[in-house]
């Protein structure tokens, strides 16, 4: 596992931070992606002893993530281990679409959970270009095939150099159900073309929600209304 978790994130450093729009439109075309503030970073370590937060929740598919202060709202796709053990990425035809590495943990069960999306692609800006604008107690929603929605609180929005990328730190075990969004950020290099660092969101489970059941309409005072009135059955 911690070989996995060692691979996944040199891939990640590395293969969704090519920067394809600003190498094709050049970094001036557009105002690059924000950066993290220093004041929102935060030493991310495991707790210890008593954590808070909801109680976590059996594994389900992610379906869906929710960022309100990004306007993010984008389906989600799982990623795997290729055959050279590196993680697959999003396709870039799609731009409002998320990863989430389903080789391990689910969004809202016990552990750390990683998301994973570009910040650019050849034709735009990326599902994940504000992430770095996010701001401690923002919120990310995680709607799963169960009906749920798992609601994360962010604790941190941090900024790492590709070449000394805190794996343990991202990647490492939690009591509690935790949740890593990582895309690409920390500059762009015009001579390698690519960005020199990722942008990663430390967050924890604090609030899970039954979403409504497709096709159930009936709330409030209809579901409370008294049914028809039939009559007597003939002797």
């Amino acid at each position: 596992m911690a070989h996995r978790k060692a691979v996944v994130a040199v891939v990640l450093a590395v293969a969704l931070c090519l920067g394809s729009w600003l190498i094709r439109n050049g970094v001036d075309a557009q105002d690059p992606p924000p950066q993290p503030s220093a004041s929102e970073a935060f030493p991310a370590v495991v707790p210890a002893g008593p954590v808070k937060g909801a109680a976590p929740l059996p594994a389900a598919r992610p379906t869906r993530l929710r960022i309100p202060a990004i306007r993010v709202d984008a389906p989600m796709t799982p990623l795997a281990l290729l055959p050279d053990r590196s993680l697959s990425s999003p396709p870039e035809d799609d731009r409002n679409l998320a990863g989430w590495y389903a080789g391990g943990t689910s969004p809202g069960a016990v552990g750390t959970a990683i998301v994973a999306g570009h910040v650019d692609t050849a034709v735009g800006p990326a599902v994940f270009y504000g992430l770095g604008a996010l701001k401690r107690g923002h919120t990310v929603e995680v709607a799963r095939a169960d009906g749920r929605t798992a609601v994360f609180t962010i604790d941190a929005i941090e900024v790492y150099s590709r070449t000394d990328f805190p794996s343990a730190k991202v990647y490492g075990p939690s009591p509690r159900a935790e949740l890593r969004v990582i895309t690409c950020g920390g500059g762009f290099d015009t001579e390698a073309q690519a960005y020199l660092g990722n942008v990663v969101v430390f967050a924890h489970l604090t609030d899970v929600r039954r979403d409504p059941v497709p096709g159930d309409s009936l709330t409030g005072a209809w579901r409370n209304r008294p049914g028809p009135v039939l009559p007597a059955p003939t002797p």
